[in-house]
């Protein structure tokens, strides 16, 4: 690695570092204030929210960094520019290309980091924070509808109405069907514990045959359920999309597929797990343009204020792609894709305009 390659490399991973810092500090003091209102319903402590905090800030991580790359990289930019530096490098025959070559360099090694929280810190750390939420305050998956949650295996038609943390569930319901629909058979269980792969462990099981005219009841006080339902799927339930590992995303959109059920929205999360660590590619491009001018101190704020605009517009894009694709069924790809491929365009388009004068 060059010289100048080298002292870019260092002046704009510090000013990554430290925008990443500031924001980090704002949101986990925003986030703890939301949770602080919440410290005393049933064993919920402050102490509690602290964690809960503490746990989600890889997430805020993944989510900011693309942000941060942005801003970070424009303020550095800036300050070199304001004292003639980025002058001197290309008066030295460094072209735009080696400029942005020199960035994507920085820019690759924060998406690498950036993937790998997404892949295997965030979707820990966040089960983790959803889990102690919900021990702590009491509260229980499912809480929010009246009759639980629904889910479809095979030919069973299942409902929870409790999904506890631990792999248990309370107050389960199997519906079974056979061929052309006919219902065979409901089962009724009071609880179930996961205990070994594909297998749960049902207690005080009372399961209705329907036969012809007539109805067969069967108590039993436990028996073992064989399903494709595992707590990885069901951990769904806690986690959004979005901040589930690829493998999770993986498992759950093939049950779905396998169960005839629509994807579009996981395969959407899936595409974006893959692309948006590279919107970081995307933001030091945008980011370039602002190094070519040379400002005062008042100028480089006009600058961070527009870095800041834009990576709020992308992060809306970015949210506005998916569920349009998710609600017009367009292509996962496309829906993934399309906010950075635009912001890489109006680069790429302003890079040429500023080439060319």
């Amino acid at each position: 690695m060059k010289l100048y390659q080298r002292y870019l490399a260092r002046e704009v991973s510090g000013g990554i570092l430290l925008v990443l810092s500031a924001f980090l500090a704002l949101f986990a003091f925003f986030d703890m204030i939301n949770e602080v209102k919440n410290v005393g319903q049933a064993d919920y402590q402050f102490m509690d929210a602290f964690l809960f905090v503490a746990l989600r800030l890889p997430g805020r991580v993944y989510e900011l960094m693309p942000v941060a790359v942005l801003i970070g990289t424009l303020y550095s930019l800036a300050s070199l520019a304001r004292h003639s530096e980025i002058a001197v490098l290309r008066a030295s025959g460094v072209s735009t290309k080696k400029l942005l070559l020199a960035l994507f360099t920085v820019a690759f090694a924060f998406a690498c980091v950036t993937f790998a929280i997404g892949e295997f810190v965030m979707p820990f750390s966040e089960r983790a924070a959803q889990q102690l939420r919900i021990q702590e305050r009491g509260k229980t998956i499912g809480q929010g509808l009246r009759s639980g949650v629904w889910l479809k295996d095979e030919q069973n038609i299942i409902n929870i109405r409790v999904v506890l943390p631990g792999n248990h569930l309370k107050g389960i319901r199997i519906h079974s069907f056979g061929s052309g629909g006919k219902l065979l058979s409901i089962m009724d269980a009071m609880e179930g514990e996961y205990v070994s792969p594909a297998t749960w462990q049902l207690k005080n099981v009372v399961q209705i045959f329907l036969e012809d005219e007539r109805s067969r009841v069967v108590k039993l006080p436990g028996m073992q359920w064989k399903t494709a339902l595992n707590p990885d799927i069901l951990s769904v339930l806690i986690v959004s999309p979005e901040r589930m590992s690829l493998s999770h995303l993986a498992a759950y959109t093939r049950h779905l597929g396998e169960n005839g059920q629509s994807t579009q929205r996981y395969d959407i999360a899936m595409w974006k797990k893959l692309l948006y660590p590279l919107a970081a590619l995307v933001m030091v491009a945008l980011a370039l343009p602002f190094g070519y001018t040379h400002n005062r101190v008042s100028g480089v704020s006009l600058k961070i204020f527009s870095g800041v605009m834009i990576g709020v517009f992308f992060h809306m894009l970015n949210g506005l792609f998916s569920n349009l694709g998710a609600i017009n069924s367009w292509s996962p790809f496309w829906s993934a894709v399309a906010p950075s491929a635009l912001f890489m365009l109006a680069a790429a388009g302003i890079i040429l305009w500023i080439e060319r004068r």
